[in-house]
């Protein structure tokens, strides 16, 4: 159970809740709460996240892209801790899981939520498995942005209220734009090894310092986002604003650290992300 539990990376698991969380807290807002839609919203979406998190953990090691150099936590597979064959199955049990959910889920808002479903299900194979996958050619950034963002949040709200707003799909992105961060530092802190064996992320295809700038924009664009929200909902969105400046230190060390050093922000990043999306529900119901 241990093993399983490292395979499934829970610190990752607030990209997954966060959007969520916002998108119920708007449509309930708007009245339009429905609890058993929420329900299976948040989780299918941890269900995609530990999907992923299992099959990426195969495939960087069937690719070879795990290897003894790695800086980062261990790997499941790579240390021999869980076997190709069990973390196969364990992907595949998991997304097959997510397919009731996807049903539901359409039952509920219509059919073209059967294709966002299966969209999530396949963008989360194909983040590492697949001939060309989207994370070794520095396609990851845009696949967690939208994925995390706004389908996660404009679809959590949908199901619920079934209709589309402007304010979900923004919101969406300031989420989304988090979640990305929490991409960038495990990007830096892999660059020379995911370099050495082809892995092509945006770290190692235009460096650091591109990255680091990527880093401080998602704080900034979000705090954008977030103002602007501010002014055509409520001003008791800027409550958001208080995580995000618990994004300062951890810029300053973005730029001023580098390898295993990096690690302890993927977690503090998280935390940004837990904690802004808990401060903007809050906000928006105020």
């Amino acid at each position: 159970m241990k093993d399983w539990i490292l395979a499934a990376r829970l610190r990752t698991l607030p990209a997954a809740i966060a959007p969520v969380l916002i998108g119920c807290a708007i449509a309930h807002m708007g009245g339009n709460f429905h609890s058993l839609s929420a329900f299976f919203a948040m989780f299918g979406a941890i269900l995609i996240q530990i999907g992923t998190n299992f099959a990426n953990d195969y495939f960087d090691f069937i690719n070879g892209a795990d290897t003894e150099d790695r800086v980062g936590p261990t790997r499941a597979t790579q240390a021999g801790l869980i076997t190709p064959s069990a973390m196969k199955w364990a992907f595949i049990i998991t997304f097959a899981l997510v397919v009731p959910i996807i049903g539901y889920l359409a039952y509920r808002g219509g059919w073209p939520l059967i294709g966002v479903g299966i969209a999530s299900i396949i963008s989360g194979i194909l983040y590492t498995g697949g001939p060309k996958p989207l994370g070794y050619m520095g396609l990851g950034d845009i696949f967690v942005l939208i994925f995390f963002g706004p389908v996660a949040v404009a679809g959590t709200e949908y199901v619920q209220s079934l209709q589309l707003s402007y304010e979900a799909i923004l919101a969406g992105f300031a989420s989304g734009l988090i979640s990305t961060a929490i991409l960038v530092v495990n990007n830096l802190r892999d660059k020379d090894t995911d370099k050495h064996v082809g892995k092509n992320t945006l770290a190692v295809r235009f460096g650091a310092t591109f990255v680091r700038i990527e880093y401080s924009l998602c704080f900034i664009i979000t705090g954008i986002i977030t103002a602007y929200l501010s002014t055509i909902h409520s001003p008791w969105v800027l409550l958001a604003i208080f995580p995000l400046l618990r994004g300062i230190p951890i810029n300053h060390s973005m730029w001023t650290q580098s390898g295993a050093d990096l690690d302890p922000n993927l977690g503090k990043t998280a935390q940004v992300l837990i904690l802004y999306s808990l401060f903007f529900s809050i906000g928006w119901q105020l």
